[in-house]
C-alpha cells in the first residue's frame, strides 16, 4: 500500500507501518526529503508526483489530504497557499482514480483546530499572544450561530463576542478566519470527491474538539453537506487525527482481503461507555462505533468474538501532561475492575484488545502494573493508552483488526504483533505515564522550561531515557534485550521514537 502520511512523526509513519506488518503487508512512503520537518512544509507538489508514480505498483493507497494539499499538518495551519493551489493539488486524486479506477484510495482530511493555549509551535506565530482568545472567539461564534438559528437561547453571548472582536487586531482575525475558510473549502471539495467515489472512504476528523468551537461549527456545516449530497463513497466525521492513518491501513487490509474483523465490546464500569473523554465531544460508545466502522470492522455479540475492553475515562478528566495525578481508592477500584474483567475473558479463552482510556496522554499505571504482576499484559492482542481516547481507540482497533485479517489470510506476522503490543505498553504506560512526568519535573526544576533548548540537553535526555526505558521494558517483557535509537522528533517530550531489541514472537 502507498501511504501519504499526515507528517513525519512516528505515530503517522511508524505506527501505520507496524499495523500493516502485523497482517504481512508492506507500506511505501514518500522519500524523507519530500516530507515536512516540523514547521518546514513538505513538498506537496512532489508528493503528488510520487503518488502518481507509485500508484500502478501498489494494491491500495491511504492519503492524508493535509499533506497532499499543503505539505503536512502544521503546514495546513501556517502556509499561505491559496485555495486554488490546494484544490489543484487535490485534483491529483481525481486524475489517479481516472487512470486506475480499481485502485482503492482512502483519504483523511482534518478540520483545522484552534487550540486553547498560547503555544505557537504548531500554529501561526501570533498564537503566542492571542491563542486562547482565538479559541474563545470560535466558541462564541459557534454559540452566536446557534442563537441566530434559534437552536440555543440567547444568553448575552453577543456582547462578549463583540468585545472580544474589538480587542483583537483585525489583521489577525482576518488571517485566522481566511485560513479556516480555505481549509473548510478543501473539506467541502473532498466531500465532492467522496460523492463521485474518487476516494472511498473519506474520514473528516478533528483533534482538540470542544462542545462549542470553530471546528465544531464547521462540522455542523460539513454534516449538512454529507446529508444533502447523493450517496457515493462512505464519509465518516469524528474526533481524531494521529491514529487515522493506522485505522485506514486496517480499512484497506479489509478491502483487499475481504475479511472484516469482528469485536464484542466490554467495559467493567456500568456507566463507562457513556462518559465523554477529555478533548472529545461525544461518548465513548459513539467513539467505539465510529472507530470500528472506520477500520472496516464490525461490532458483534458473539460469545467467541475478540473482546475490545474499554478502560473507561476518568470522571475527573485528568491528563498526564497537565495534571500531577495522585491515585485514590476510586482509581484503584476502577483499575481492579478492568483487570478482573480481562482476567476472566482471557480465562474463557477469548482474545482481548485493551483500550486504556482512563487518562489522557498516558496509560493507567494501576491497571497496567496489575496486568504485568498477574502475567496478563503480554496475553493481550493489542493495547493503547496514548494521547486522546480517539488516538488510543483507533490504534488498538487497527492492530487487533490487522491480526484478525492476517490470521484469516494466513499472513499473520506473530513477531510484528508482539513487537507492536510491547512497544505500545512501553510508550503509552512506561514512558508517557511514568518516565515522562519525572522528566518534565526535572526540566521544570533545572531549566524552568520543558523545551530542549540547553546545549547538549536533548542528547543527555536520550541517554538517560534509554536506561530508564530499558529497565521498564524488562518489567514488561523480561525476555526483551533493550531499547535503542531513542529520539524526540519534534525536540520536545511529547513524541518519542525508539527501537526494541530482543523481542520475538
Amino acid at each position: 500500500m502507498a501511504l501519504v502520511p499526515l507528517d513525519e512523526r512516528p505515530v503517522n509513519v511508524e505506527l501505520p507501518i507496524a499495523i500493516a506488518a502485523i497482517a504481512g503487508a508492506d507500506l511505501v512512503l514518500p522519500p524523507d526529503e519530500l516530507m515536512p520537518d516540523i514547521r518546514v512544509p513538505g513538498q506537496a507538489d512532489a508528493i503528488g508526483d510520487w503518488l502518481a508514480e507509485v500508484a500502478p505498483k501498489v494494491d491500495a493507497a491511504v492519503v492524508s489530504v493535509d499533506t497532499l494539499a499543503f505539505g503536512g499538518l502544521i503546514a495546513a495551519r501556517t502556509t499561505d497557499d491559496s485555495v486554488v493551489t490546494a484544490l489543484s493539488r487535490l485534483d491529483r486524486l481525481r486524475a489517479l482514480k481516472a487512470t486506475a479506477p480499481d485502485l482503492p484510495i482512502a483519504a483523511v482530511s482534518l478540520v483545522m483546530r484552534a487550540t486553547n493555549s498560547y503555544n505557537p509551535q504548531e500554529e501561526p506565530l501570533y498564537w503566542a499572544e492571542v491563542g486562547k482568545e482565538l479559541h474563545r472567539l470560535g466558541a462564541l461564534h459557534h454559540r452566536d450561530f446557534l442563537v441566530r438559528a434559534k437552536a440555543l437561547a440567547d444568553d448575552g453571548n453577543a456582547a462578549e463576542l463583540q468585545a472580544l472582536r474589538d480587542s483583537l487586531d483585525p489583521a489577525v482575525i482576518a488571517d485566522f478566519e481566511q485560513r479556516r475558510l480555505r481549509n473548510h473549502q478543501v473539506n467541502l471539495a473532498m466531500l465532492g470527491m467522496a460523492a463521485e467515489r474518487s476516494v472511498d472512504p473519506l474520514l473528516i476528523t478533528a483533534d482538540d474538539t470542544a462542545e462549542y468551537a470553530a471546528g465544531s461549527l464547521e462540522q455542523v456545516w460539513l454534516g449538512q453537506w454529507m446529508t444533502v449530497l447523493p450517496t457515493g463513497g462512505e464519509v465518516l466525521m469524528y474526533p481524531g487525527a494521529d491514529e487515522v492513518a493506522a485505522v485506514l491501513v486496517a480499512r484497506q487490509l479489509t478491502c483487499l482481503s475481504g475479511v472484516a474483523a469482528t469485536f464484542a465490546v466490554a467495559c467493567a464500569e456500568d456507566d463507562g461507555l457513556g462518559r465523554i473523554a477529555k478533548y472529545e465531544n461525544s461518548s465513548i460508545e459513539t467513539a467505539v462505533a465510529r472507530q470500528l466502522k472506520a477500520s472496516g470492522a464490525r461490532l458483534v455479540t458473539d460469545d467467541d468474538a475478540e473482546v475490545l475492553v474499554i478502560h473507561a475515562p476518568d470522571p475527573h478528566r485528568r491528563d498526564f501532561v497537565h495534571d500531577k495525578i495522585s491515585f485514590d481508592e476510586v482509581d484503584r477500584l476502577a483499575a481492579d475492575k478492568t483487570a478482573k474483567l480481562i482476567a476472566r475473558l482471557l480465562g474463557e479463552g477469548r482474545r482481548v484488545a485493551l483500550a486504556d482510556l482512563r487518562y489522557a496522554n498516558g496509560g493507567d499505571p494501576l491497571l497496567v502494573e496489575n496486568l504485568i504482576a498477574n502475567g496478563l499484559a503480554l496475553k493481550l492482542s493489542a493495547y493503547g493508552g496514548w494521547n486522546t481516547a480517539g488516538n488510543s481507540l483507533g490504534s488498538v482497533v487497527a492492530a487487533a483488526a490487522a491480526a484478525q485479517i492476517g490470521r484469516a489470510m494466513g499472513t499473520l506476522d506473530e513477531g510484528a504483533a508482539r513487537r507492536m503490543l510491547i512497544h505500545r505498553l512501553l510508550e503509552d504506560y512506561a514512558y508517557q505515564s511514568v518516565a515522562r512526568p519525572q522528566l518534565e519535573r526535572r526540566l521544570d526544576a533545572d531549566y524552568k522550561t520543558r523545551k530542549f533548548e540547553a546545549e547538549g540537553l536533548e542528547t543527555s535526555i536520550e541517554t538517560n531515557m534509554t536506561a530508564e526505558l530499558t529497565t521498564l521494558l524488562h518489567t514488561i517483557a523480561p525476555g526483551a534485550t533493550g531499547v535503542t535509537n531513542i529520539s524526540f522528533p519534534w525536540h520536545r517530550s511529547f513524541e518519542i521514537n525508539f527501537v526494541l531489541t530482543g523481542v520475538s514472537a
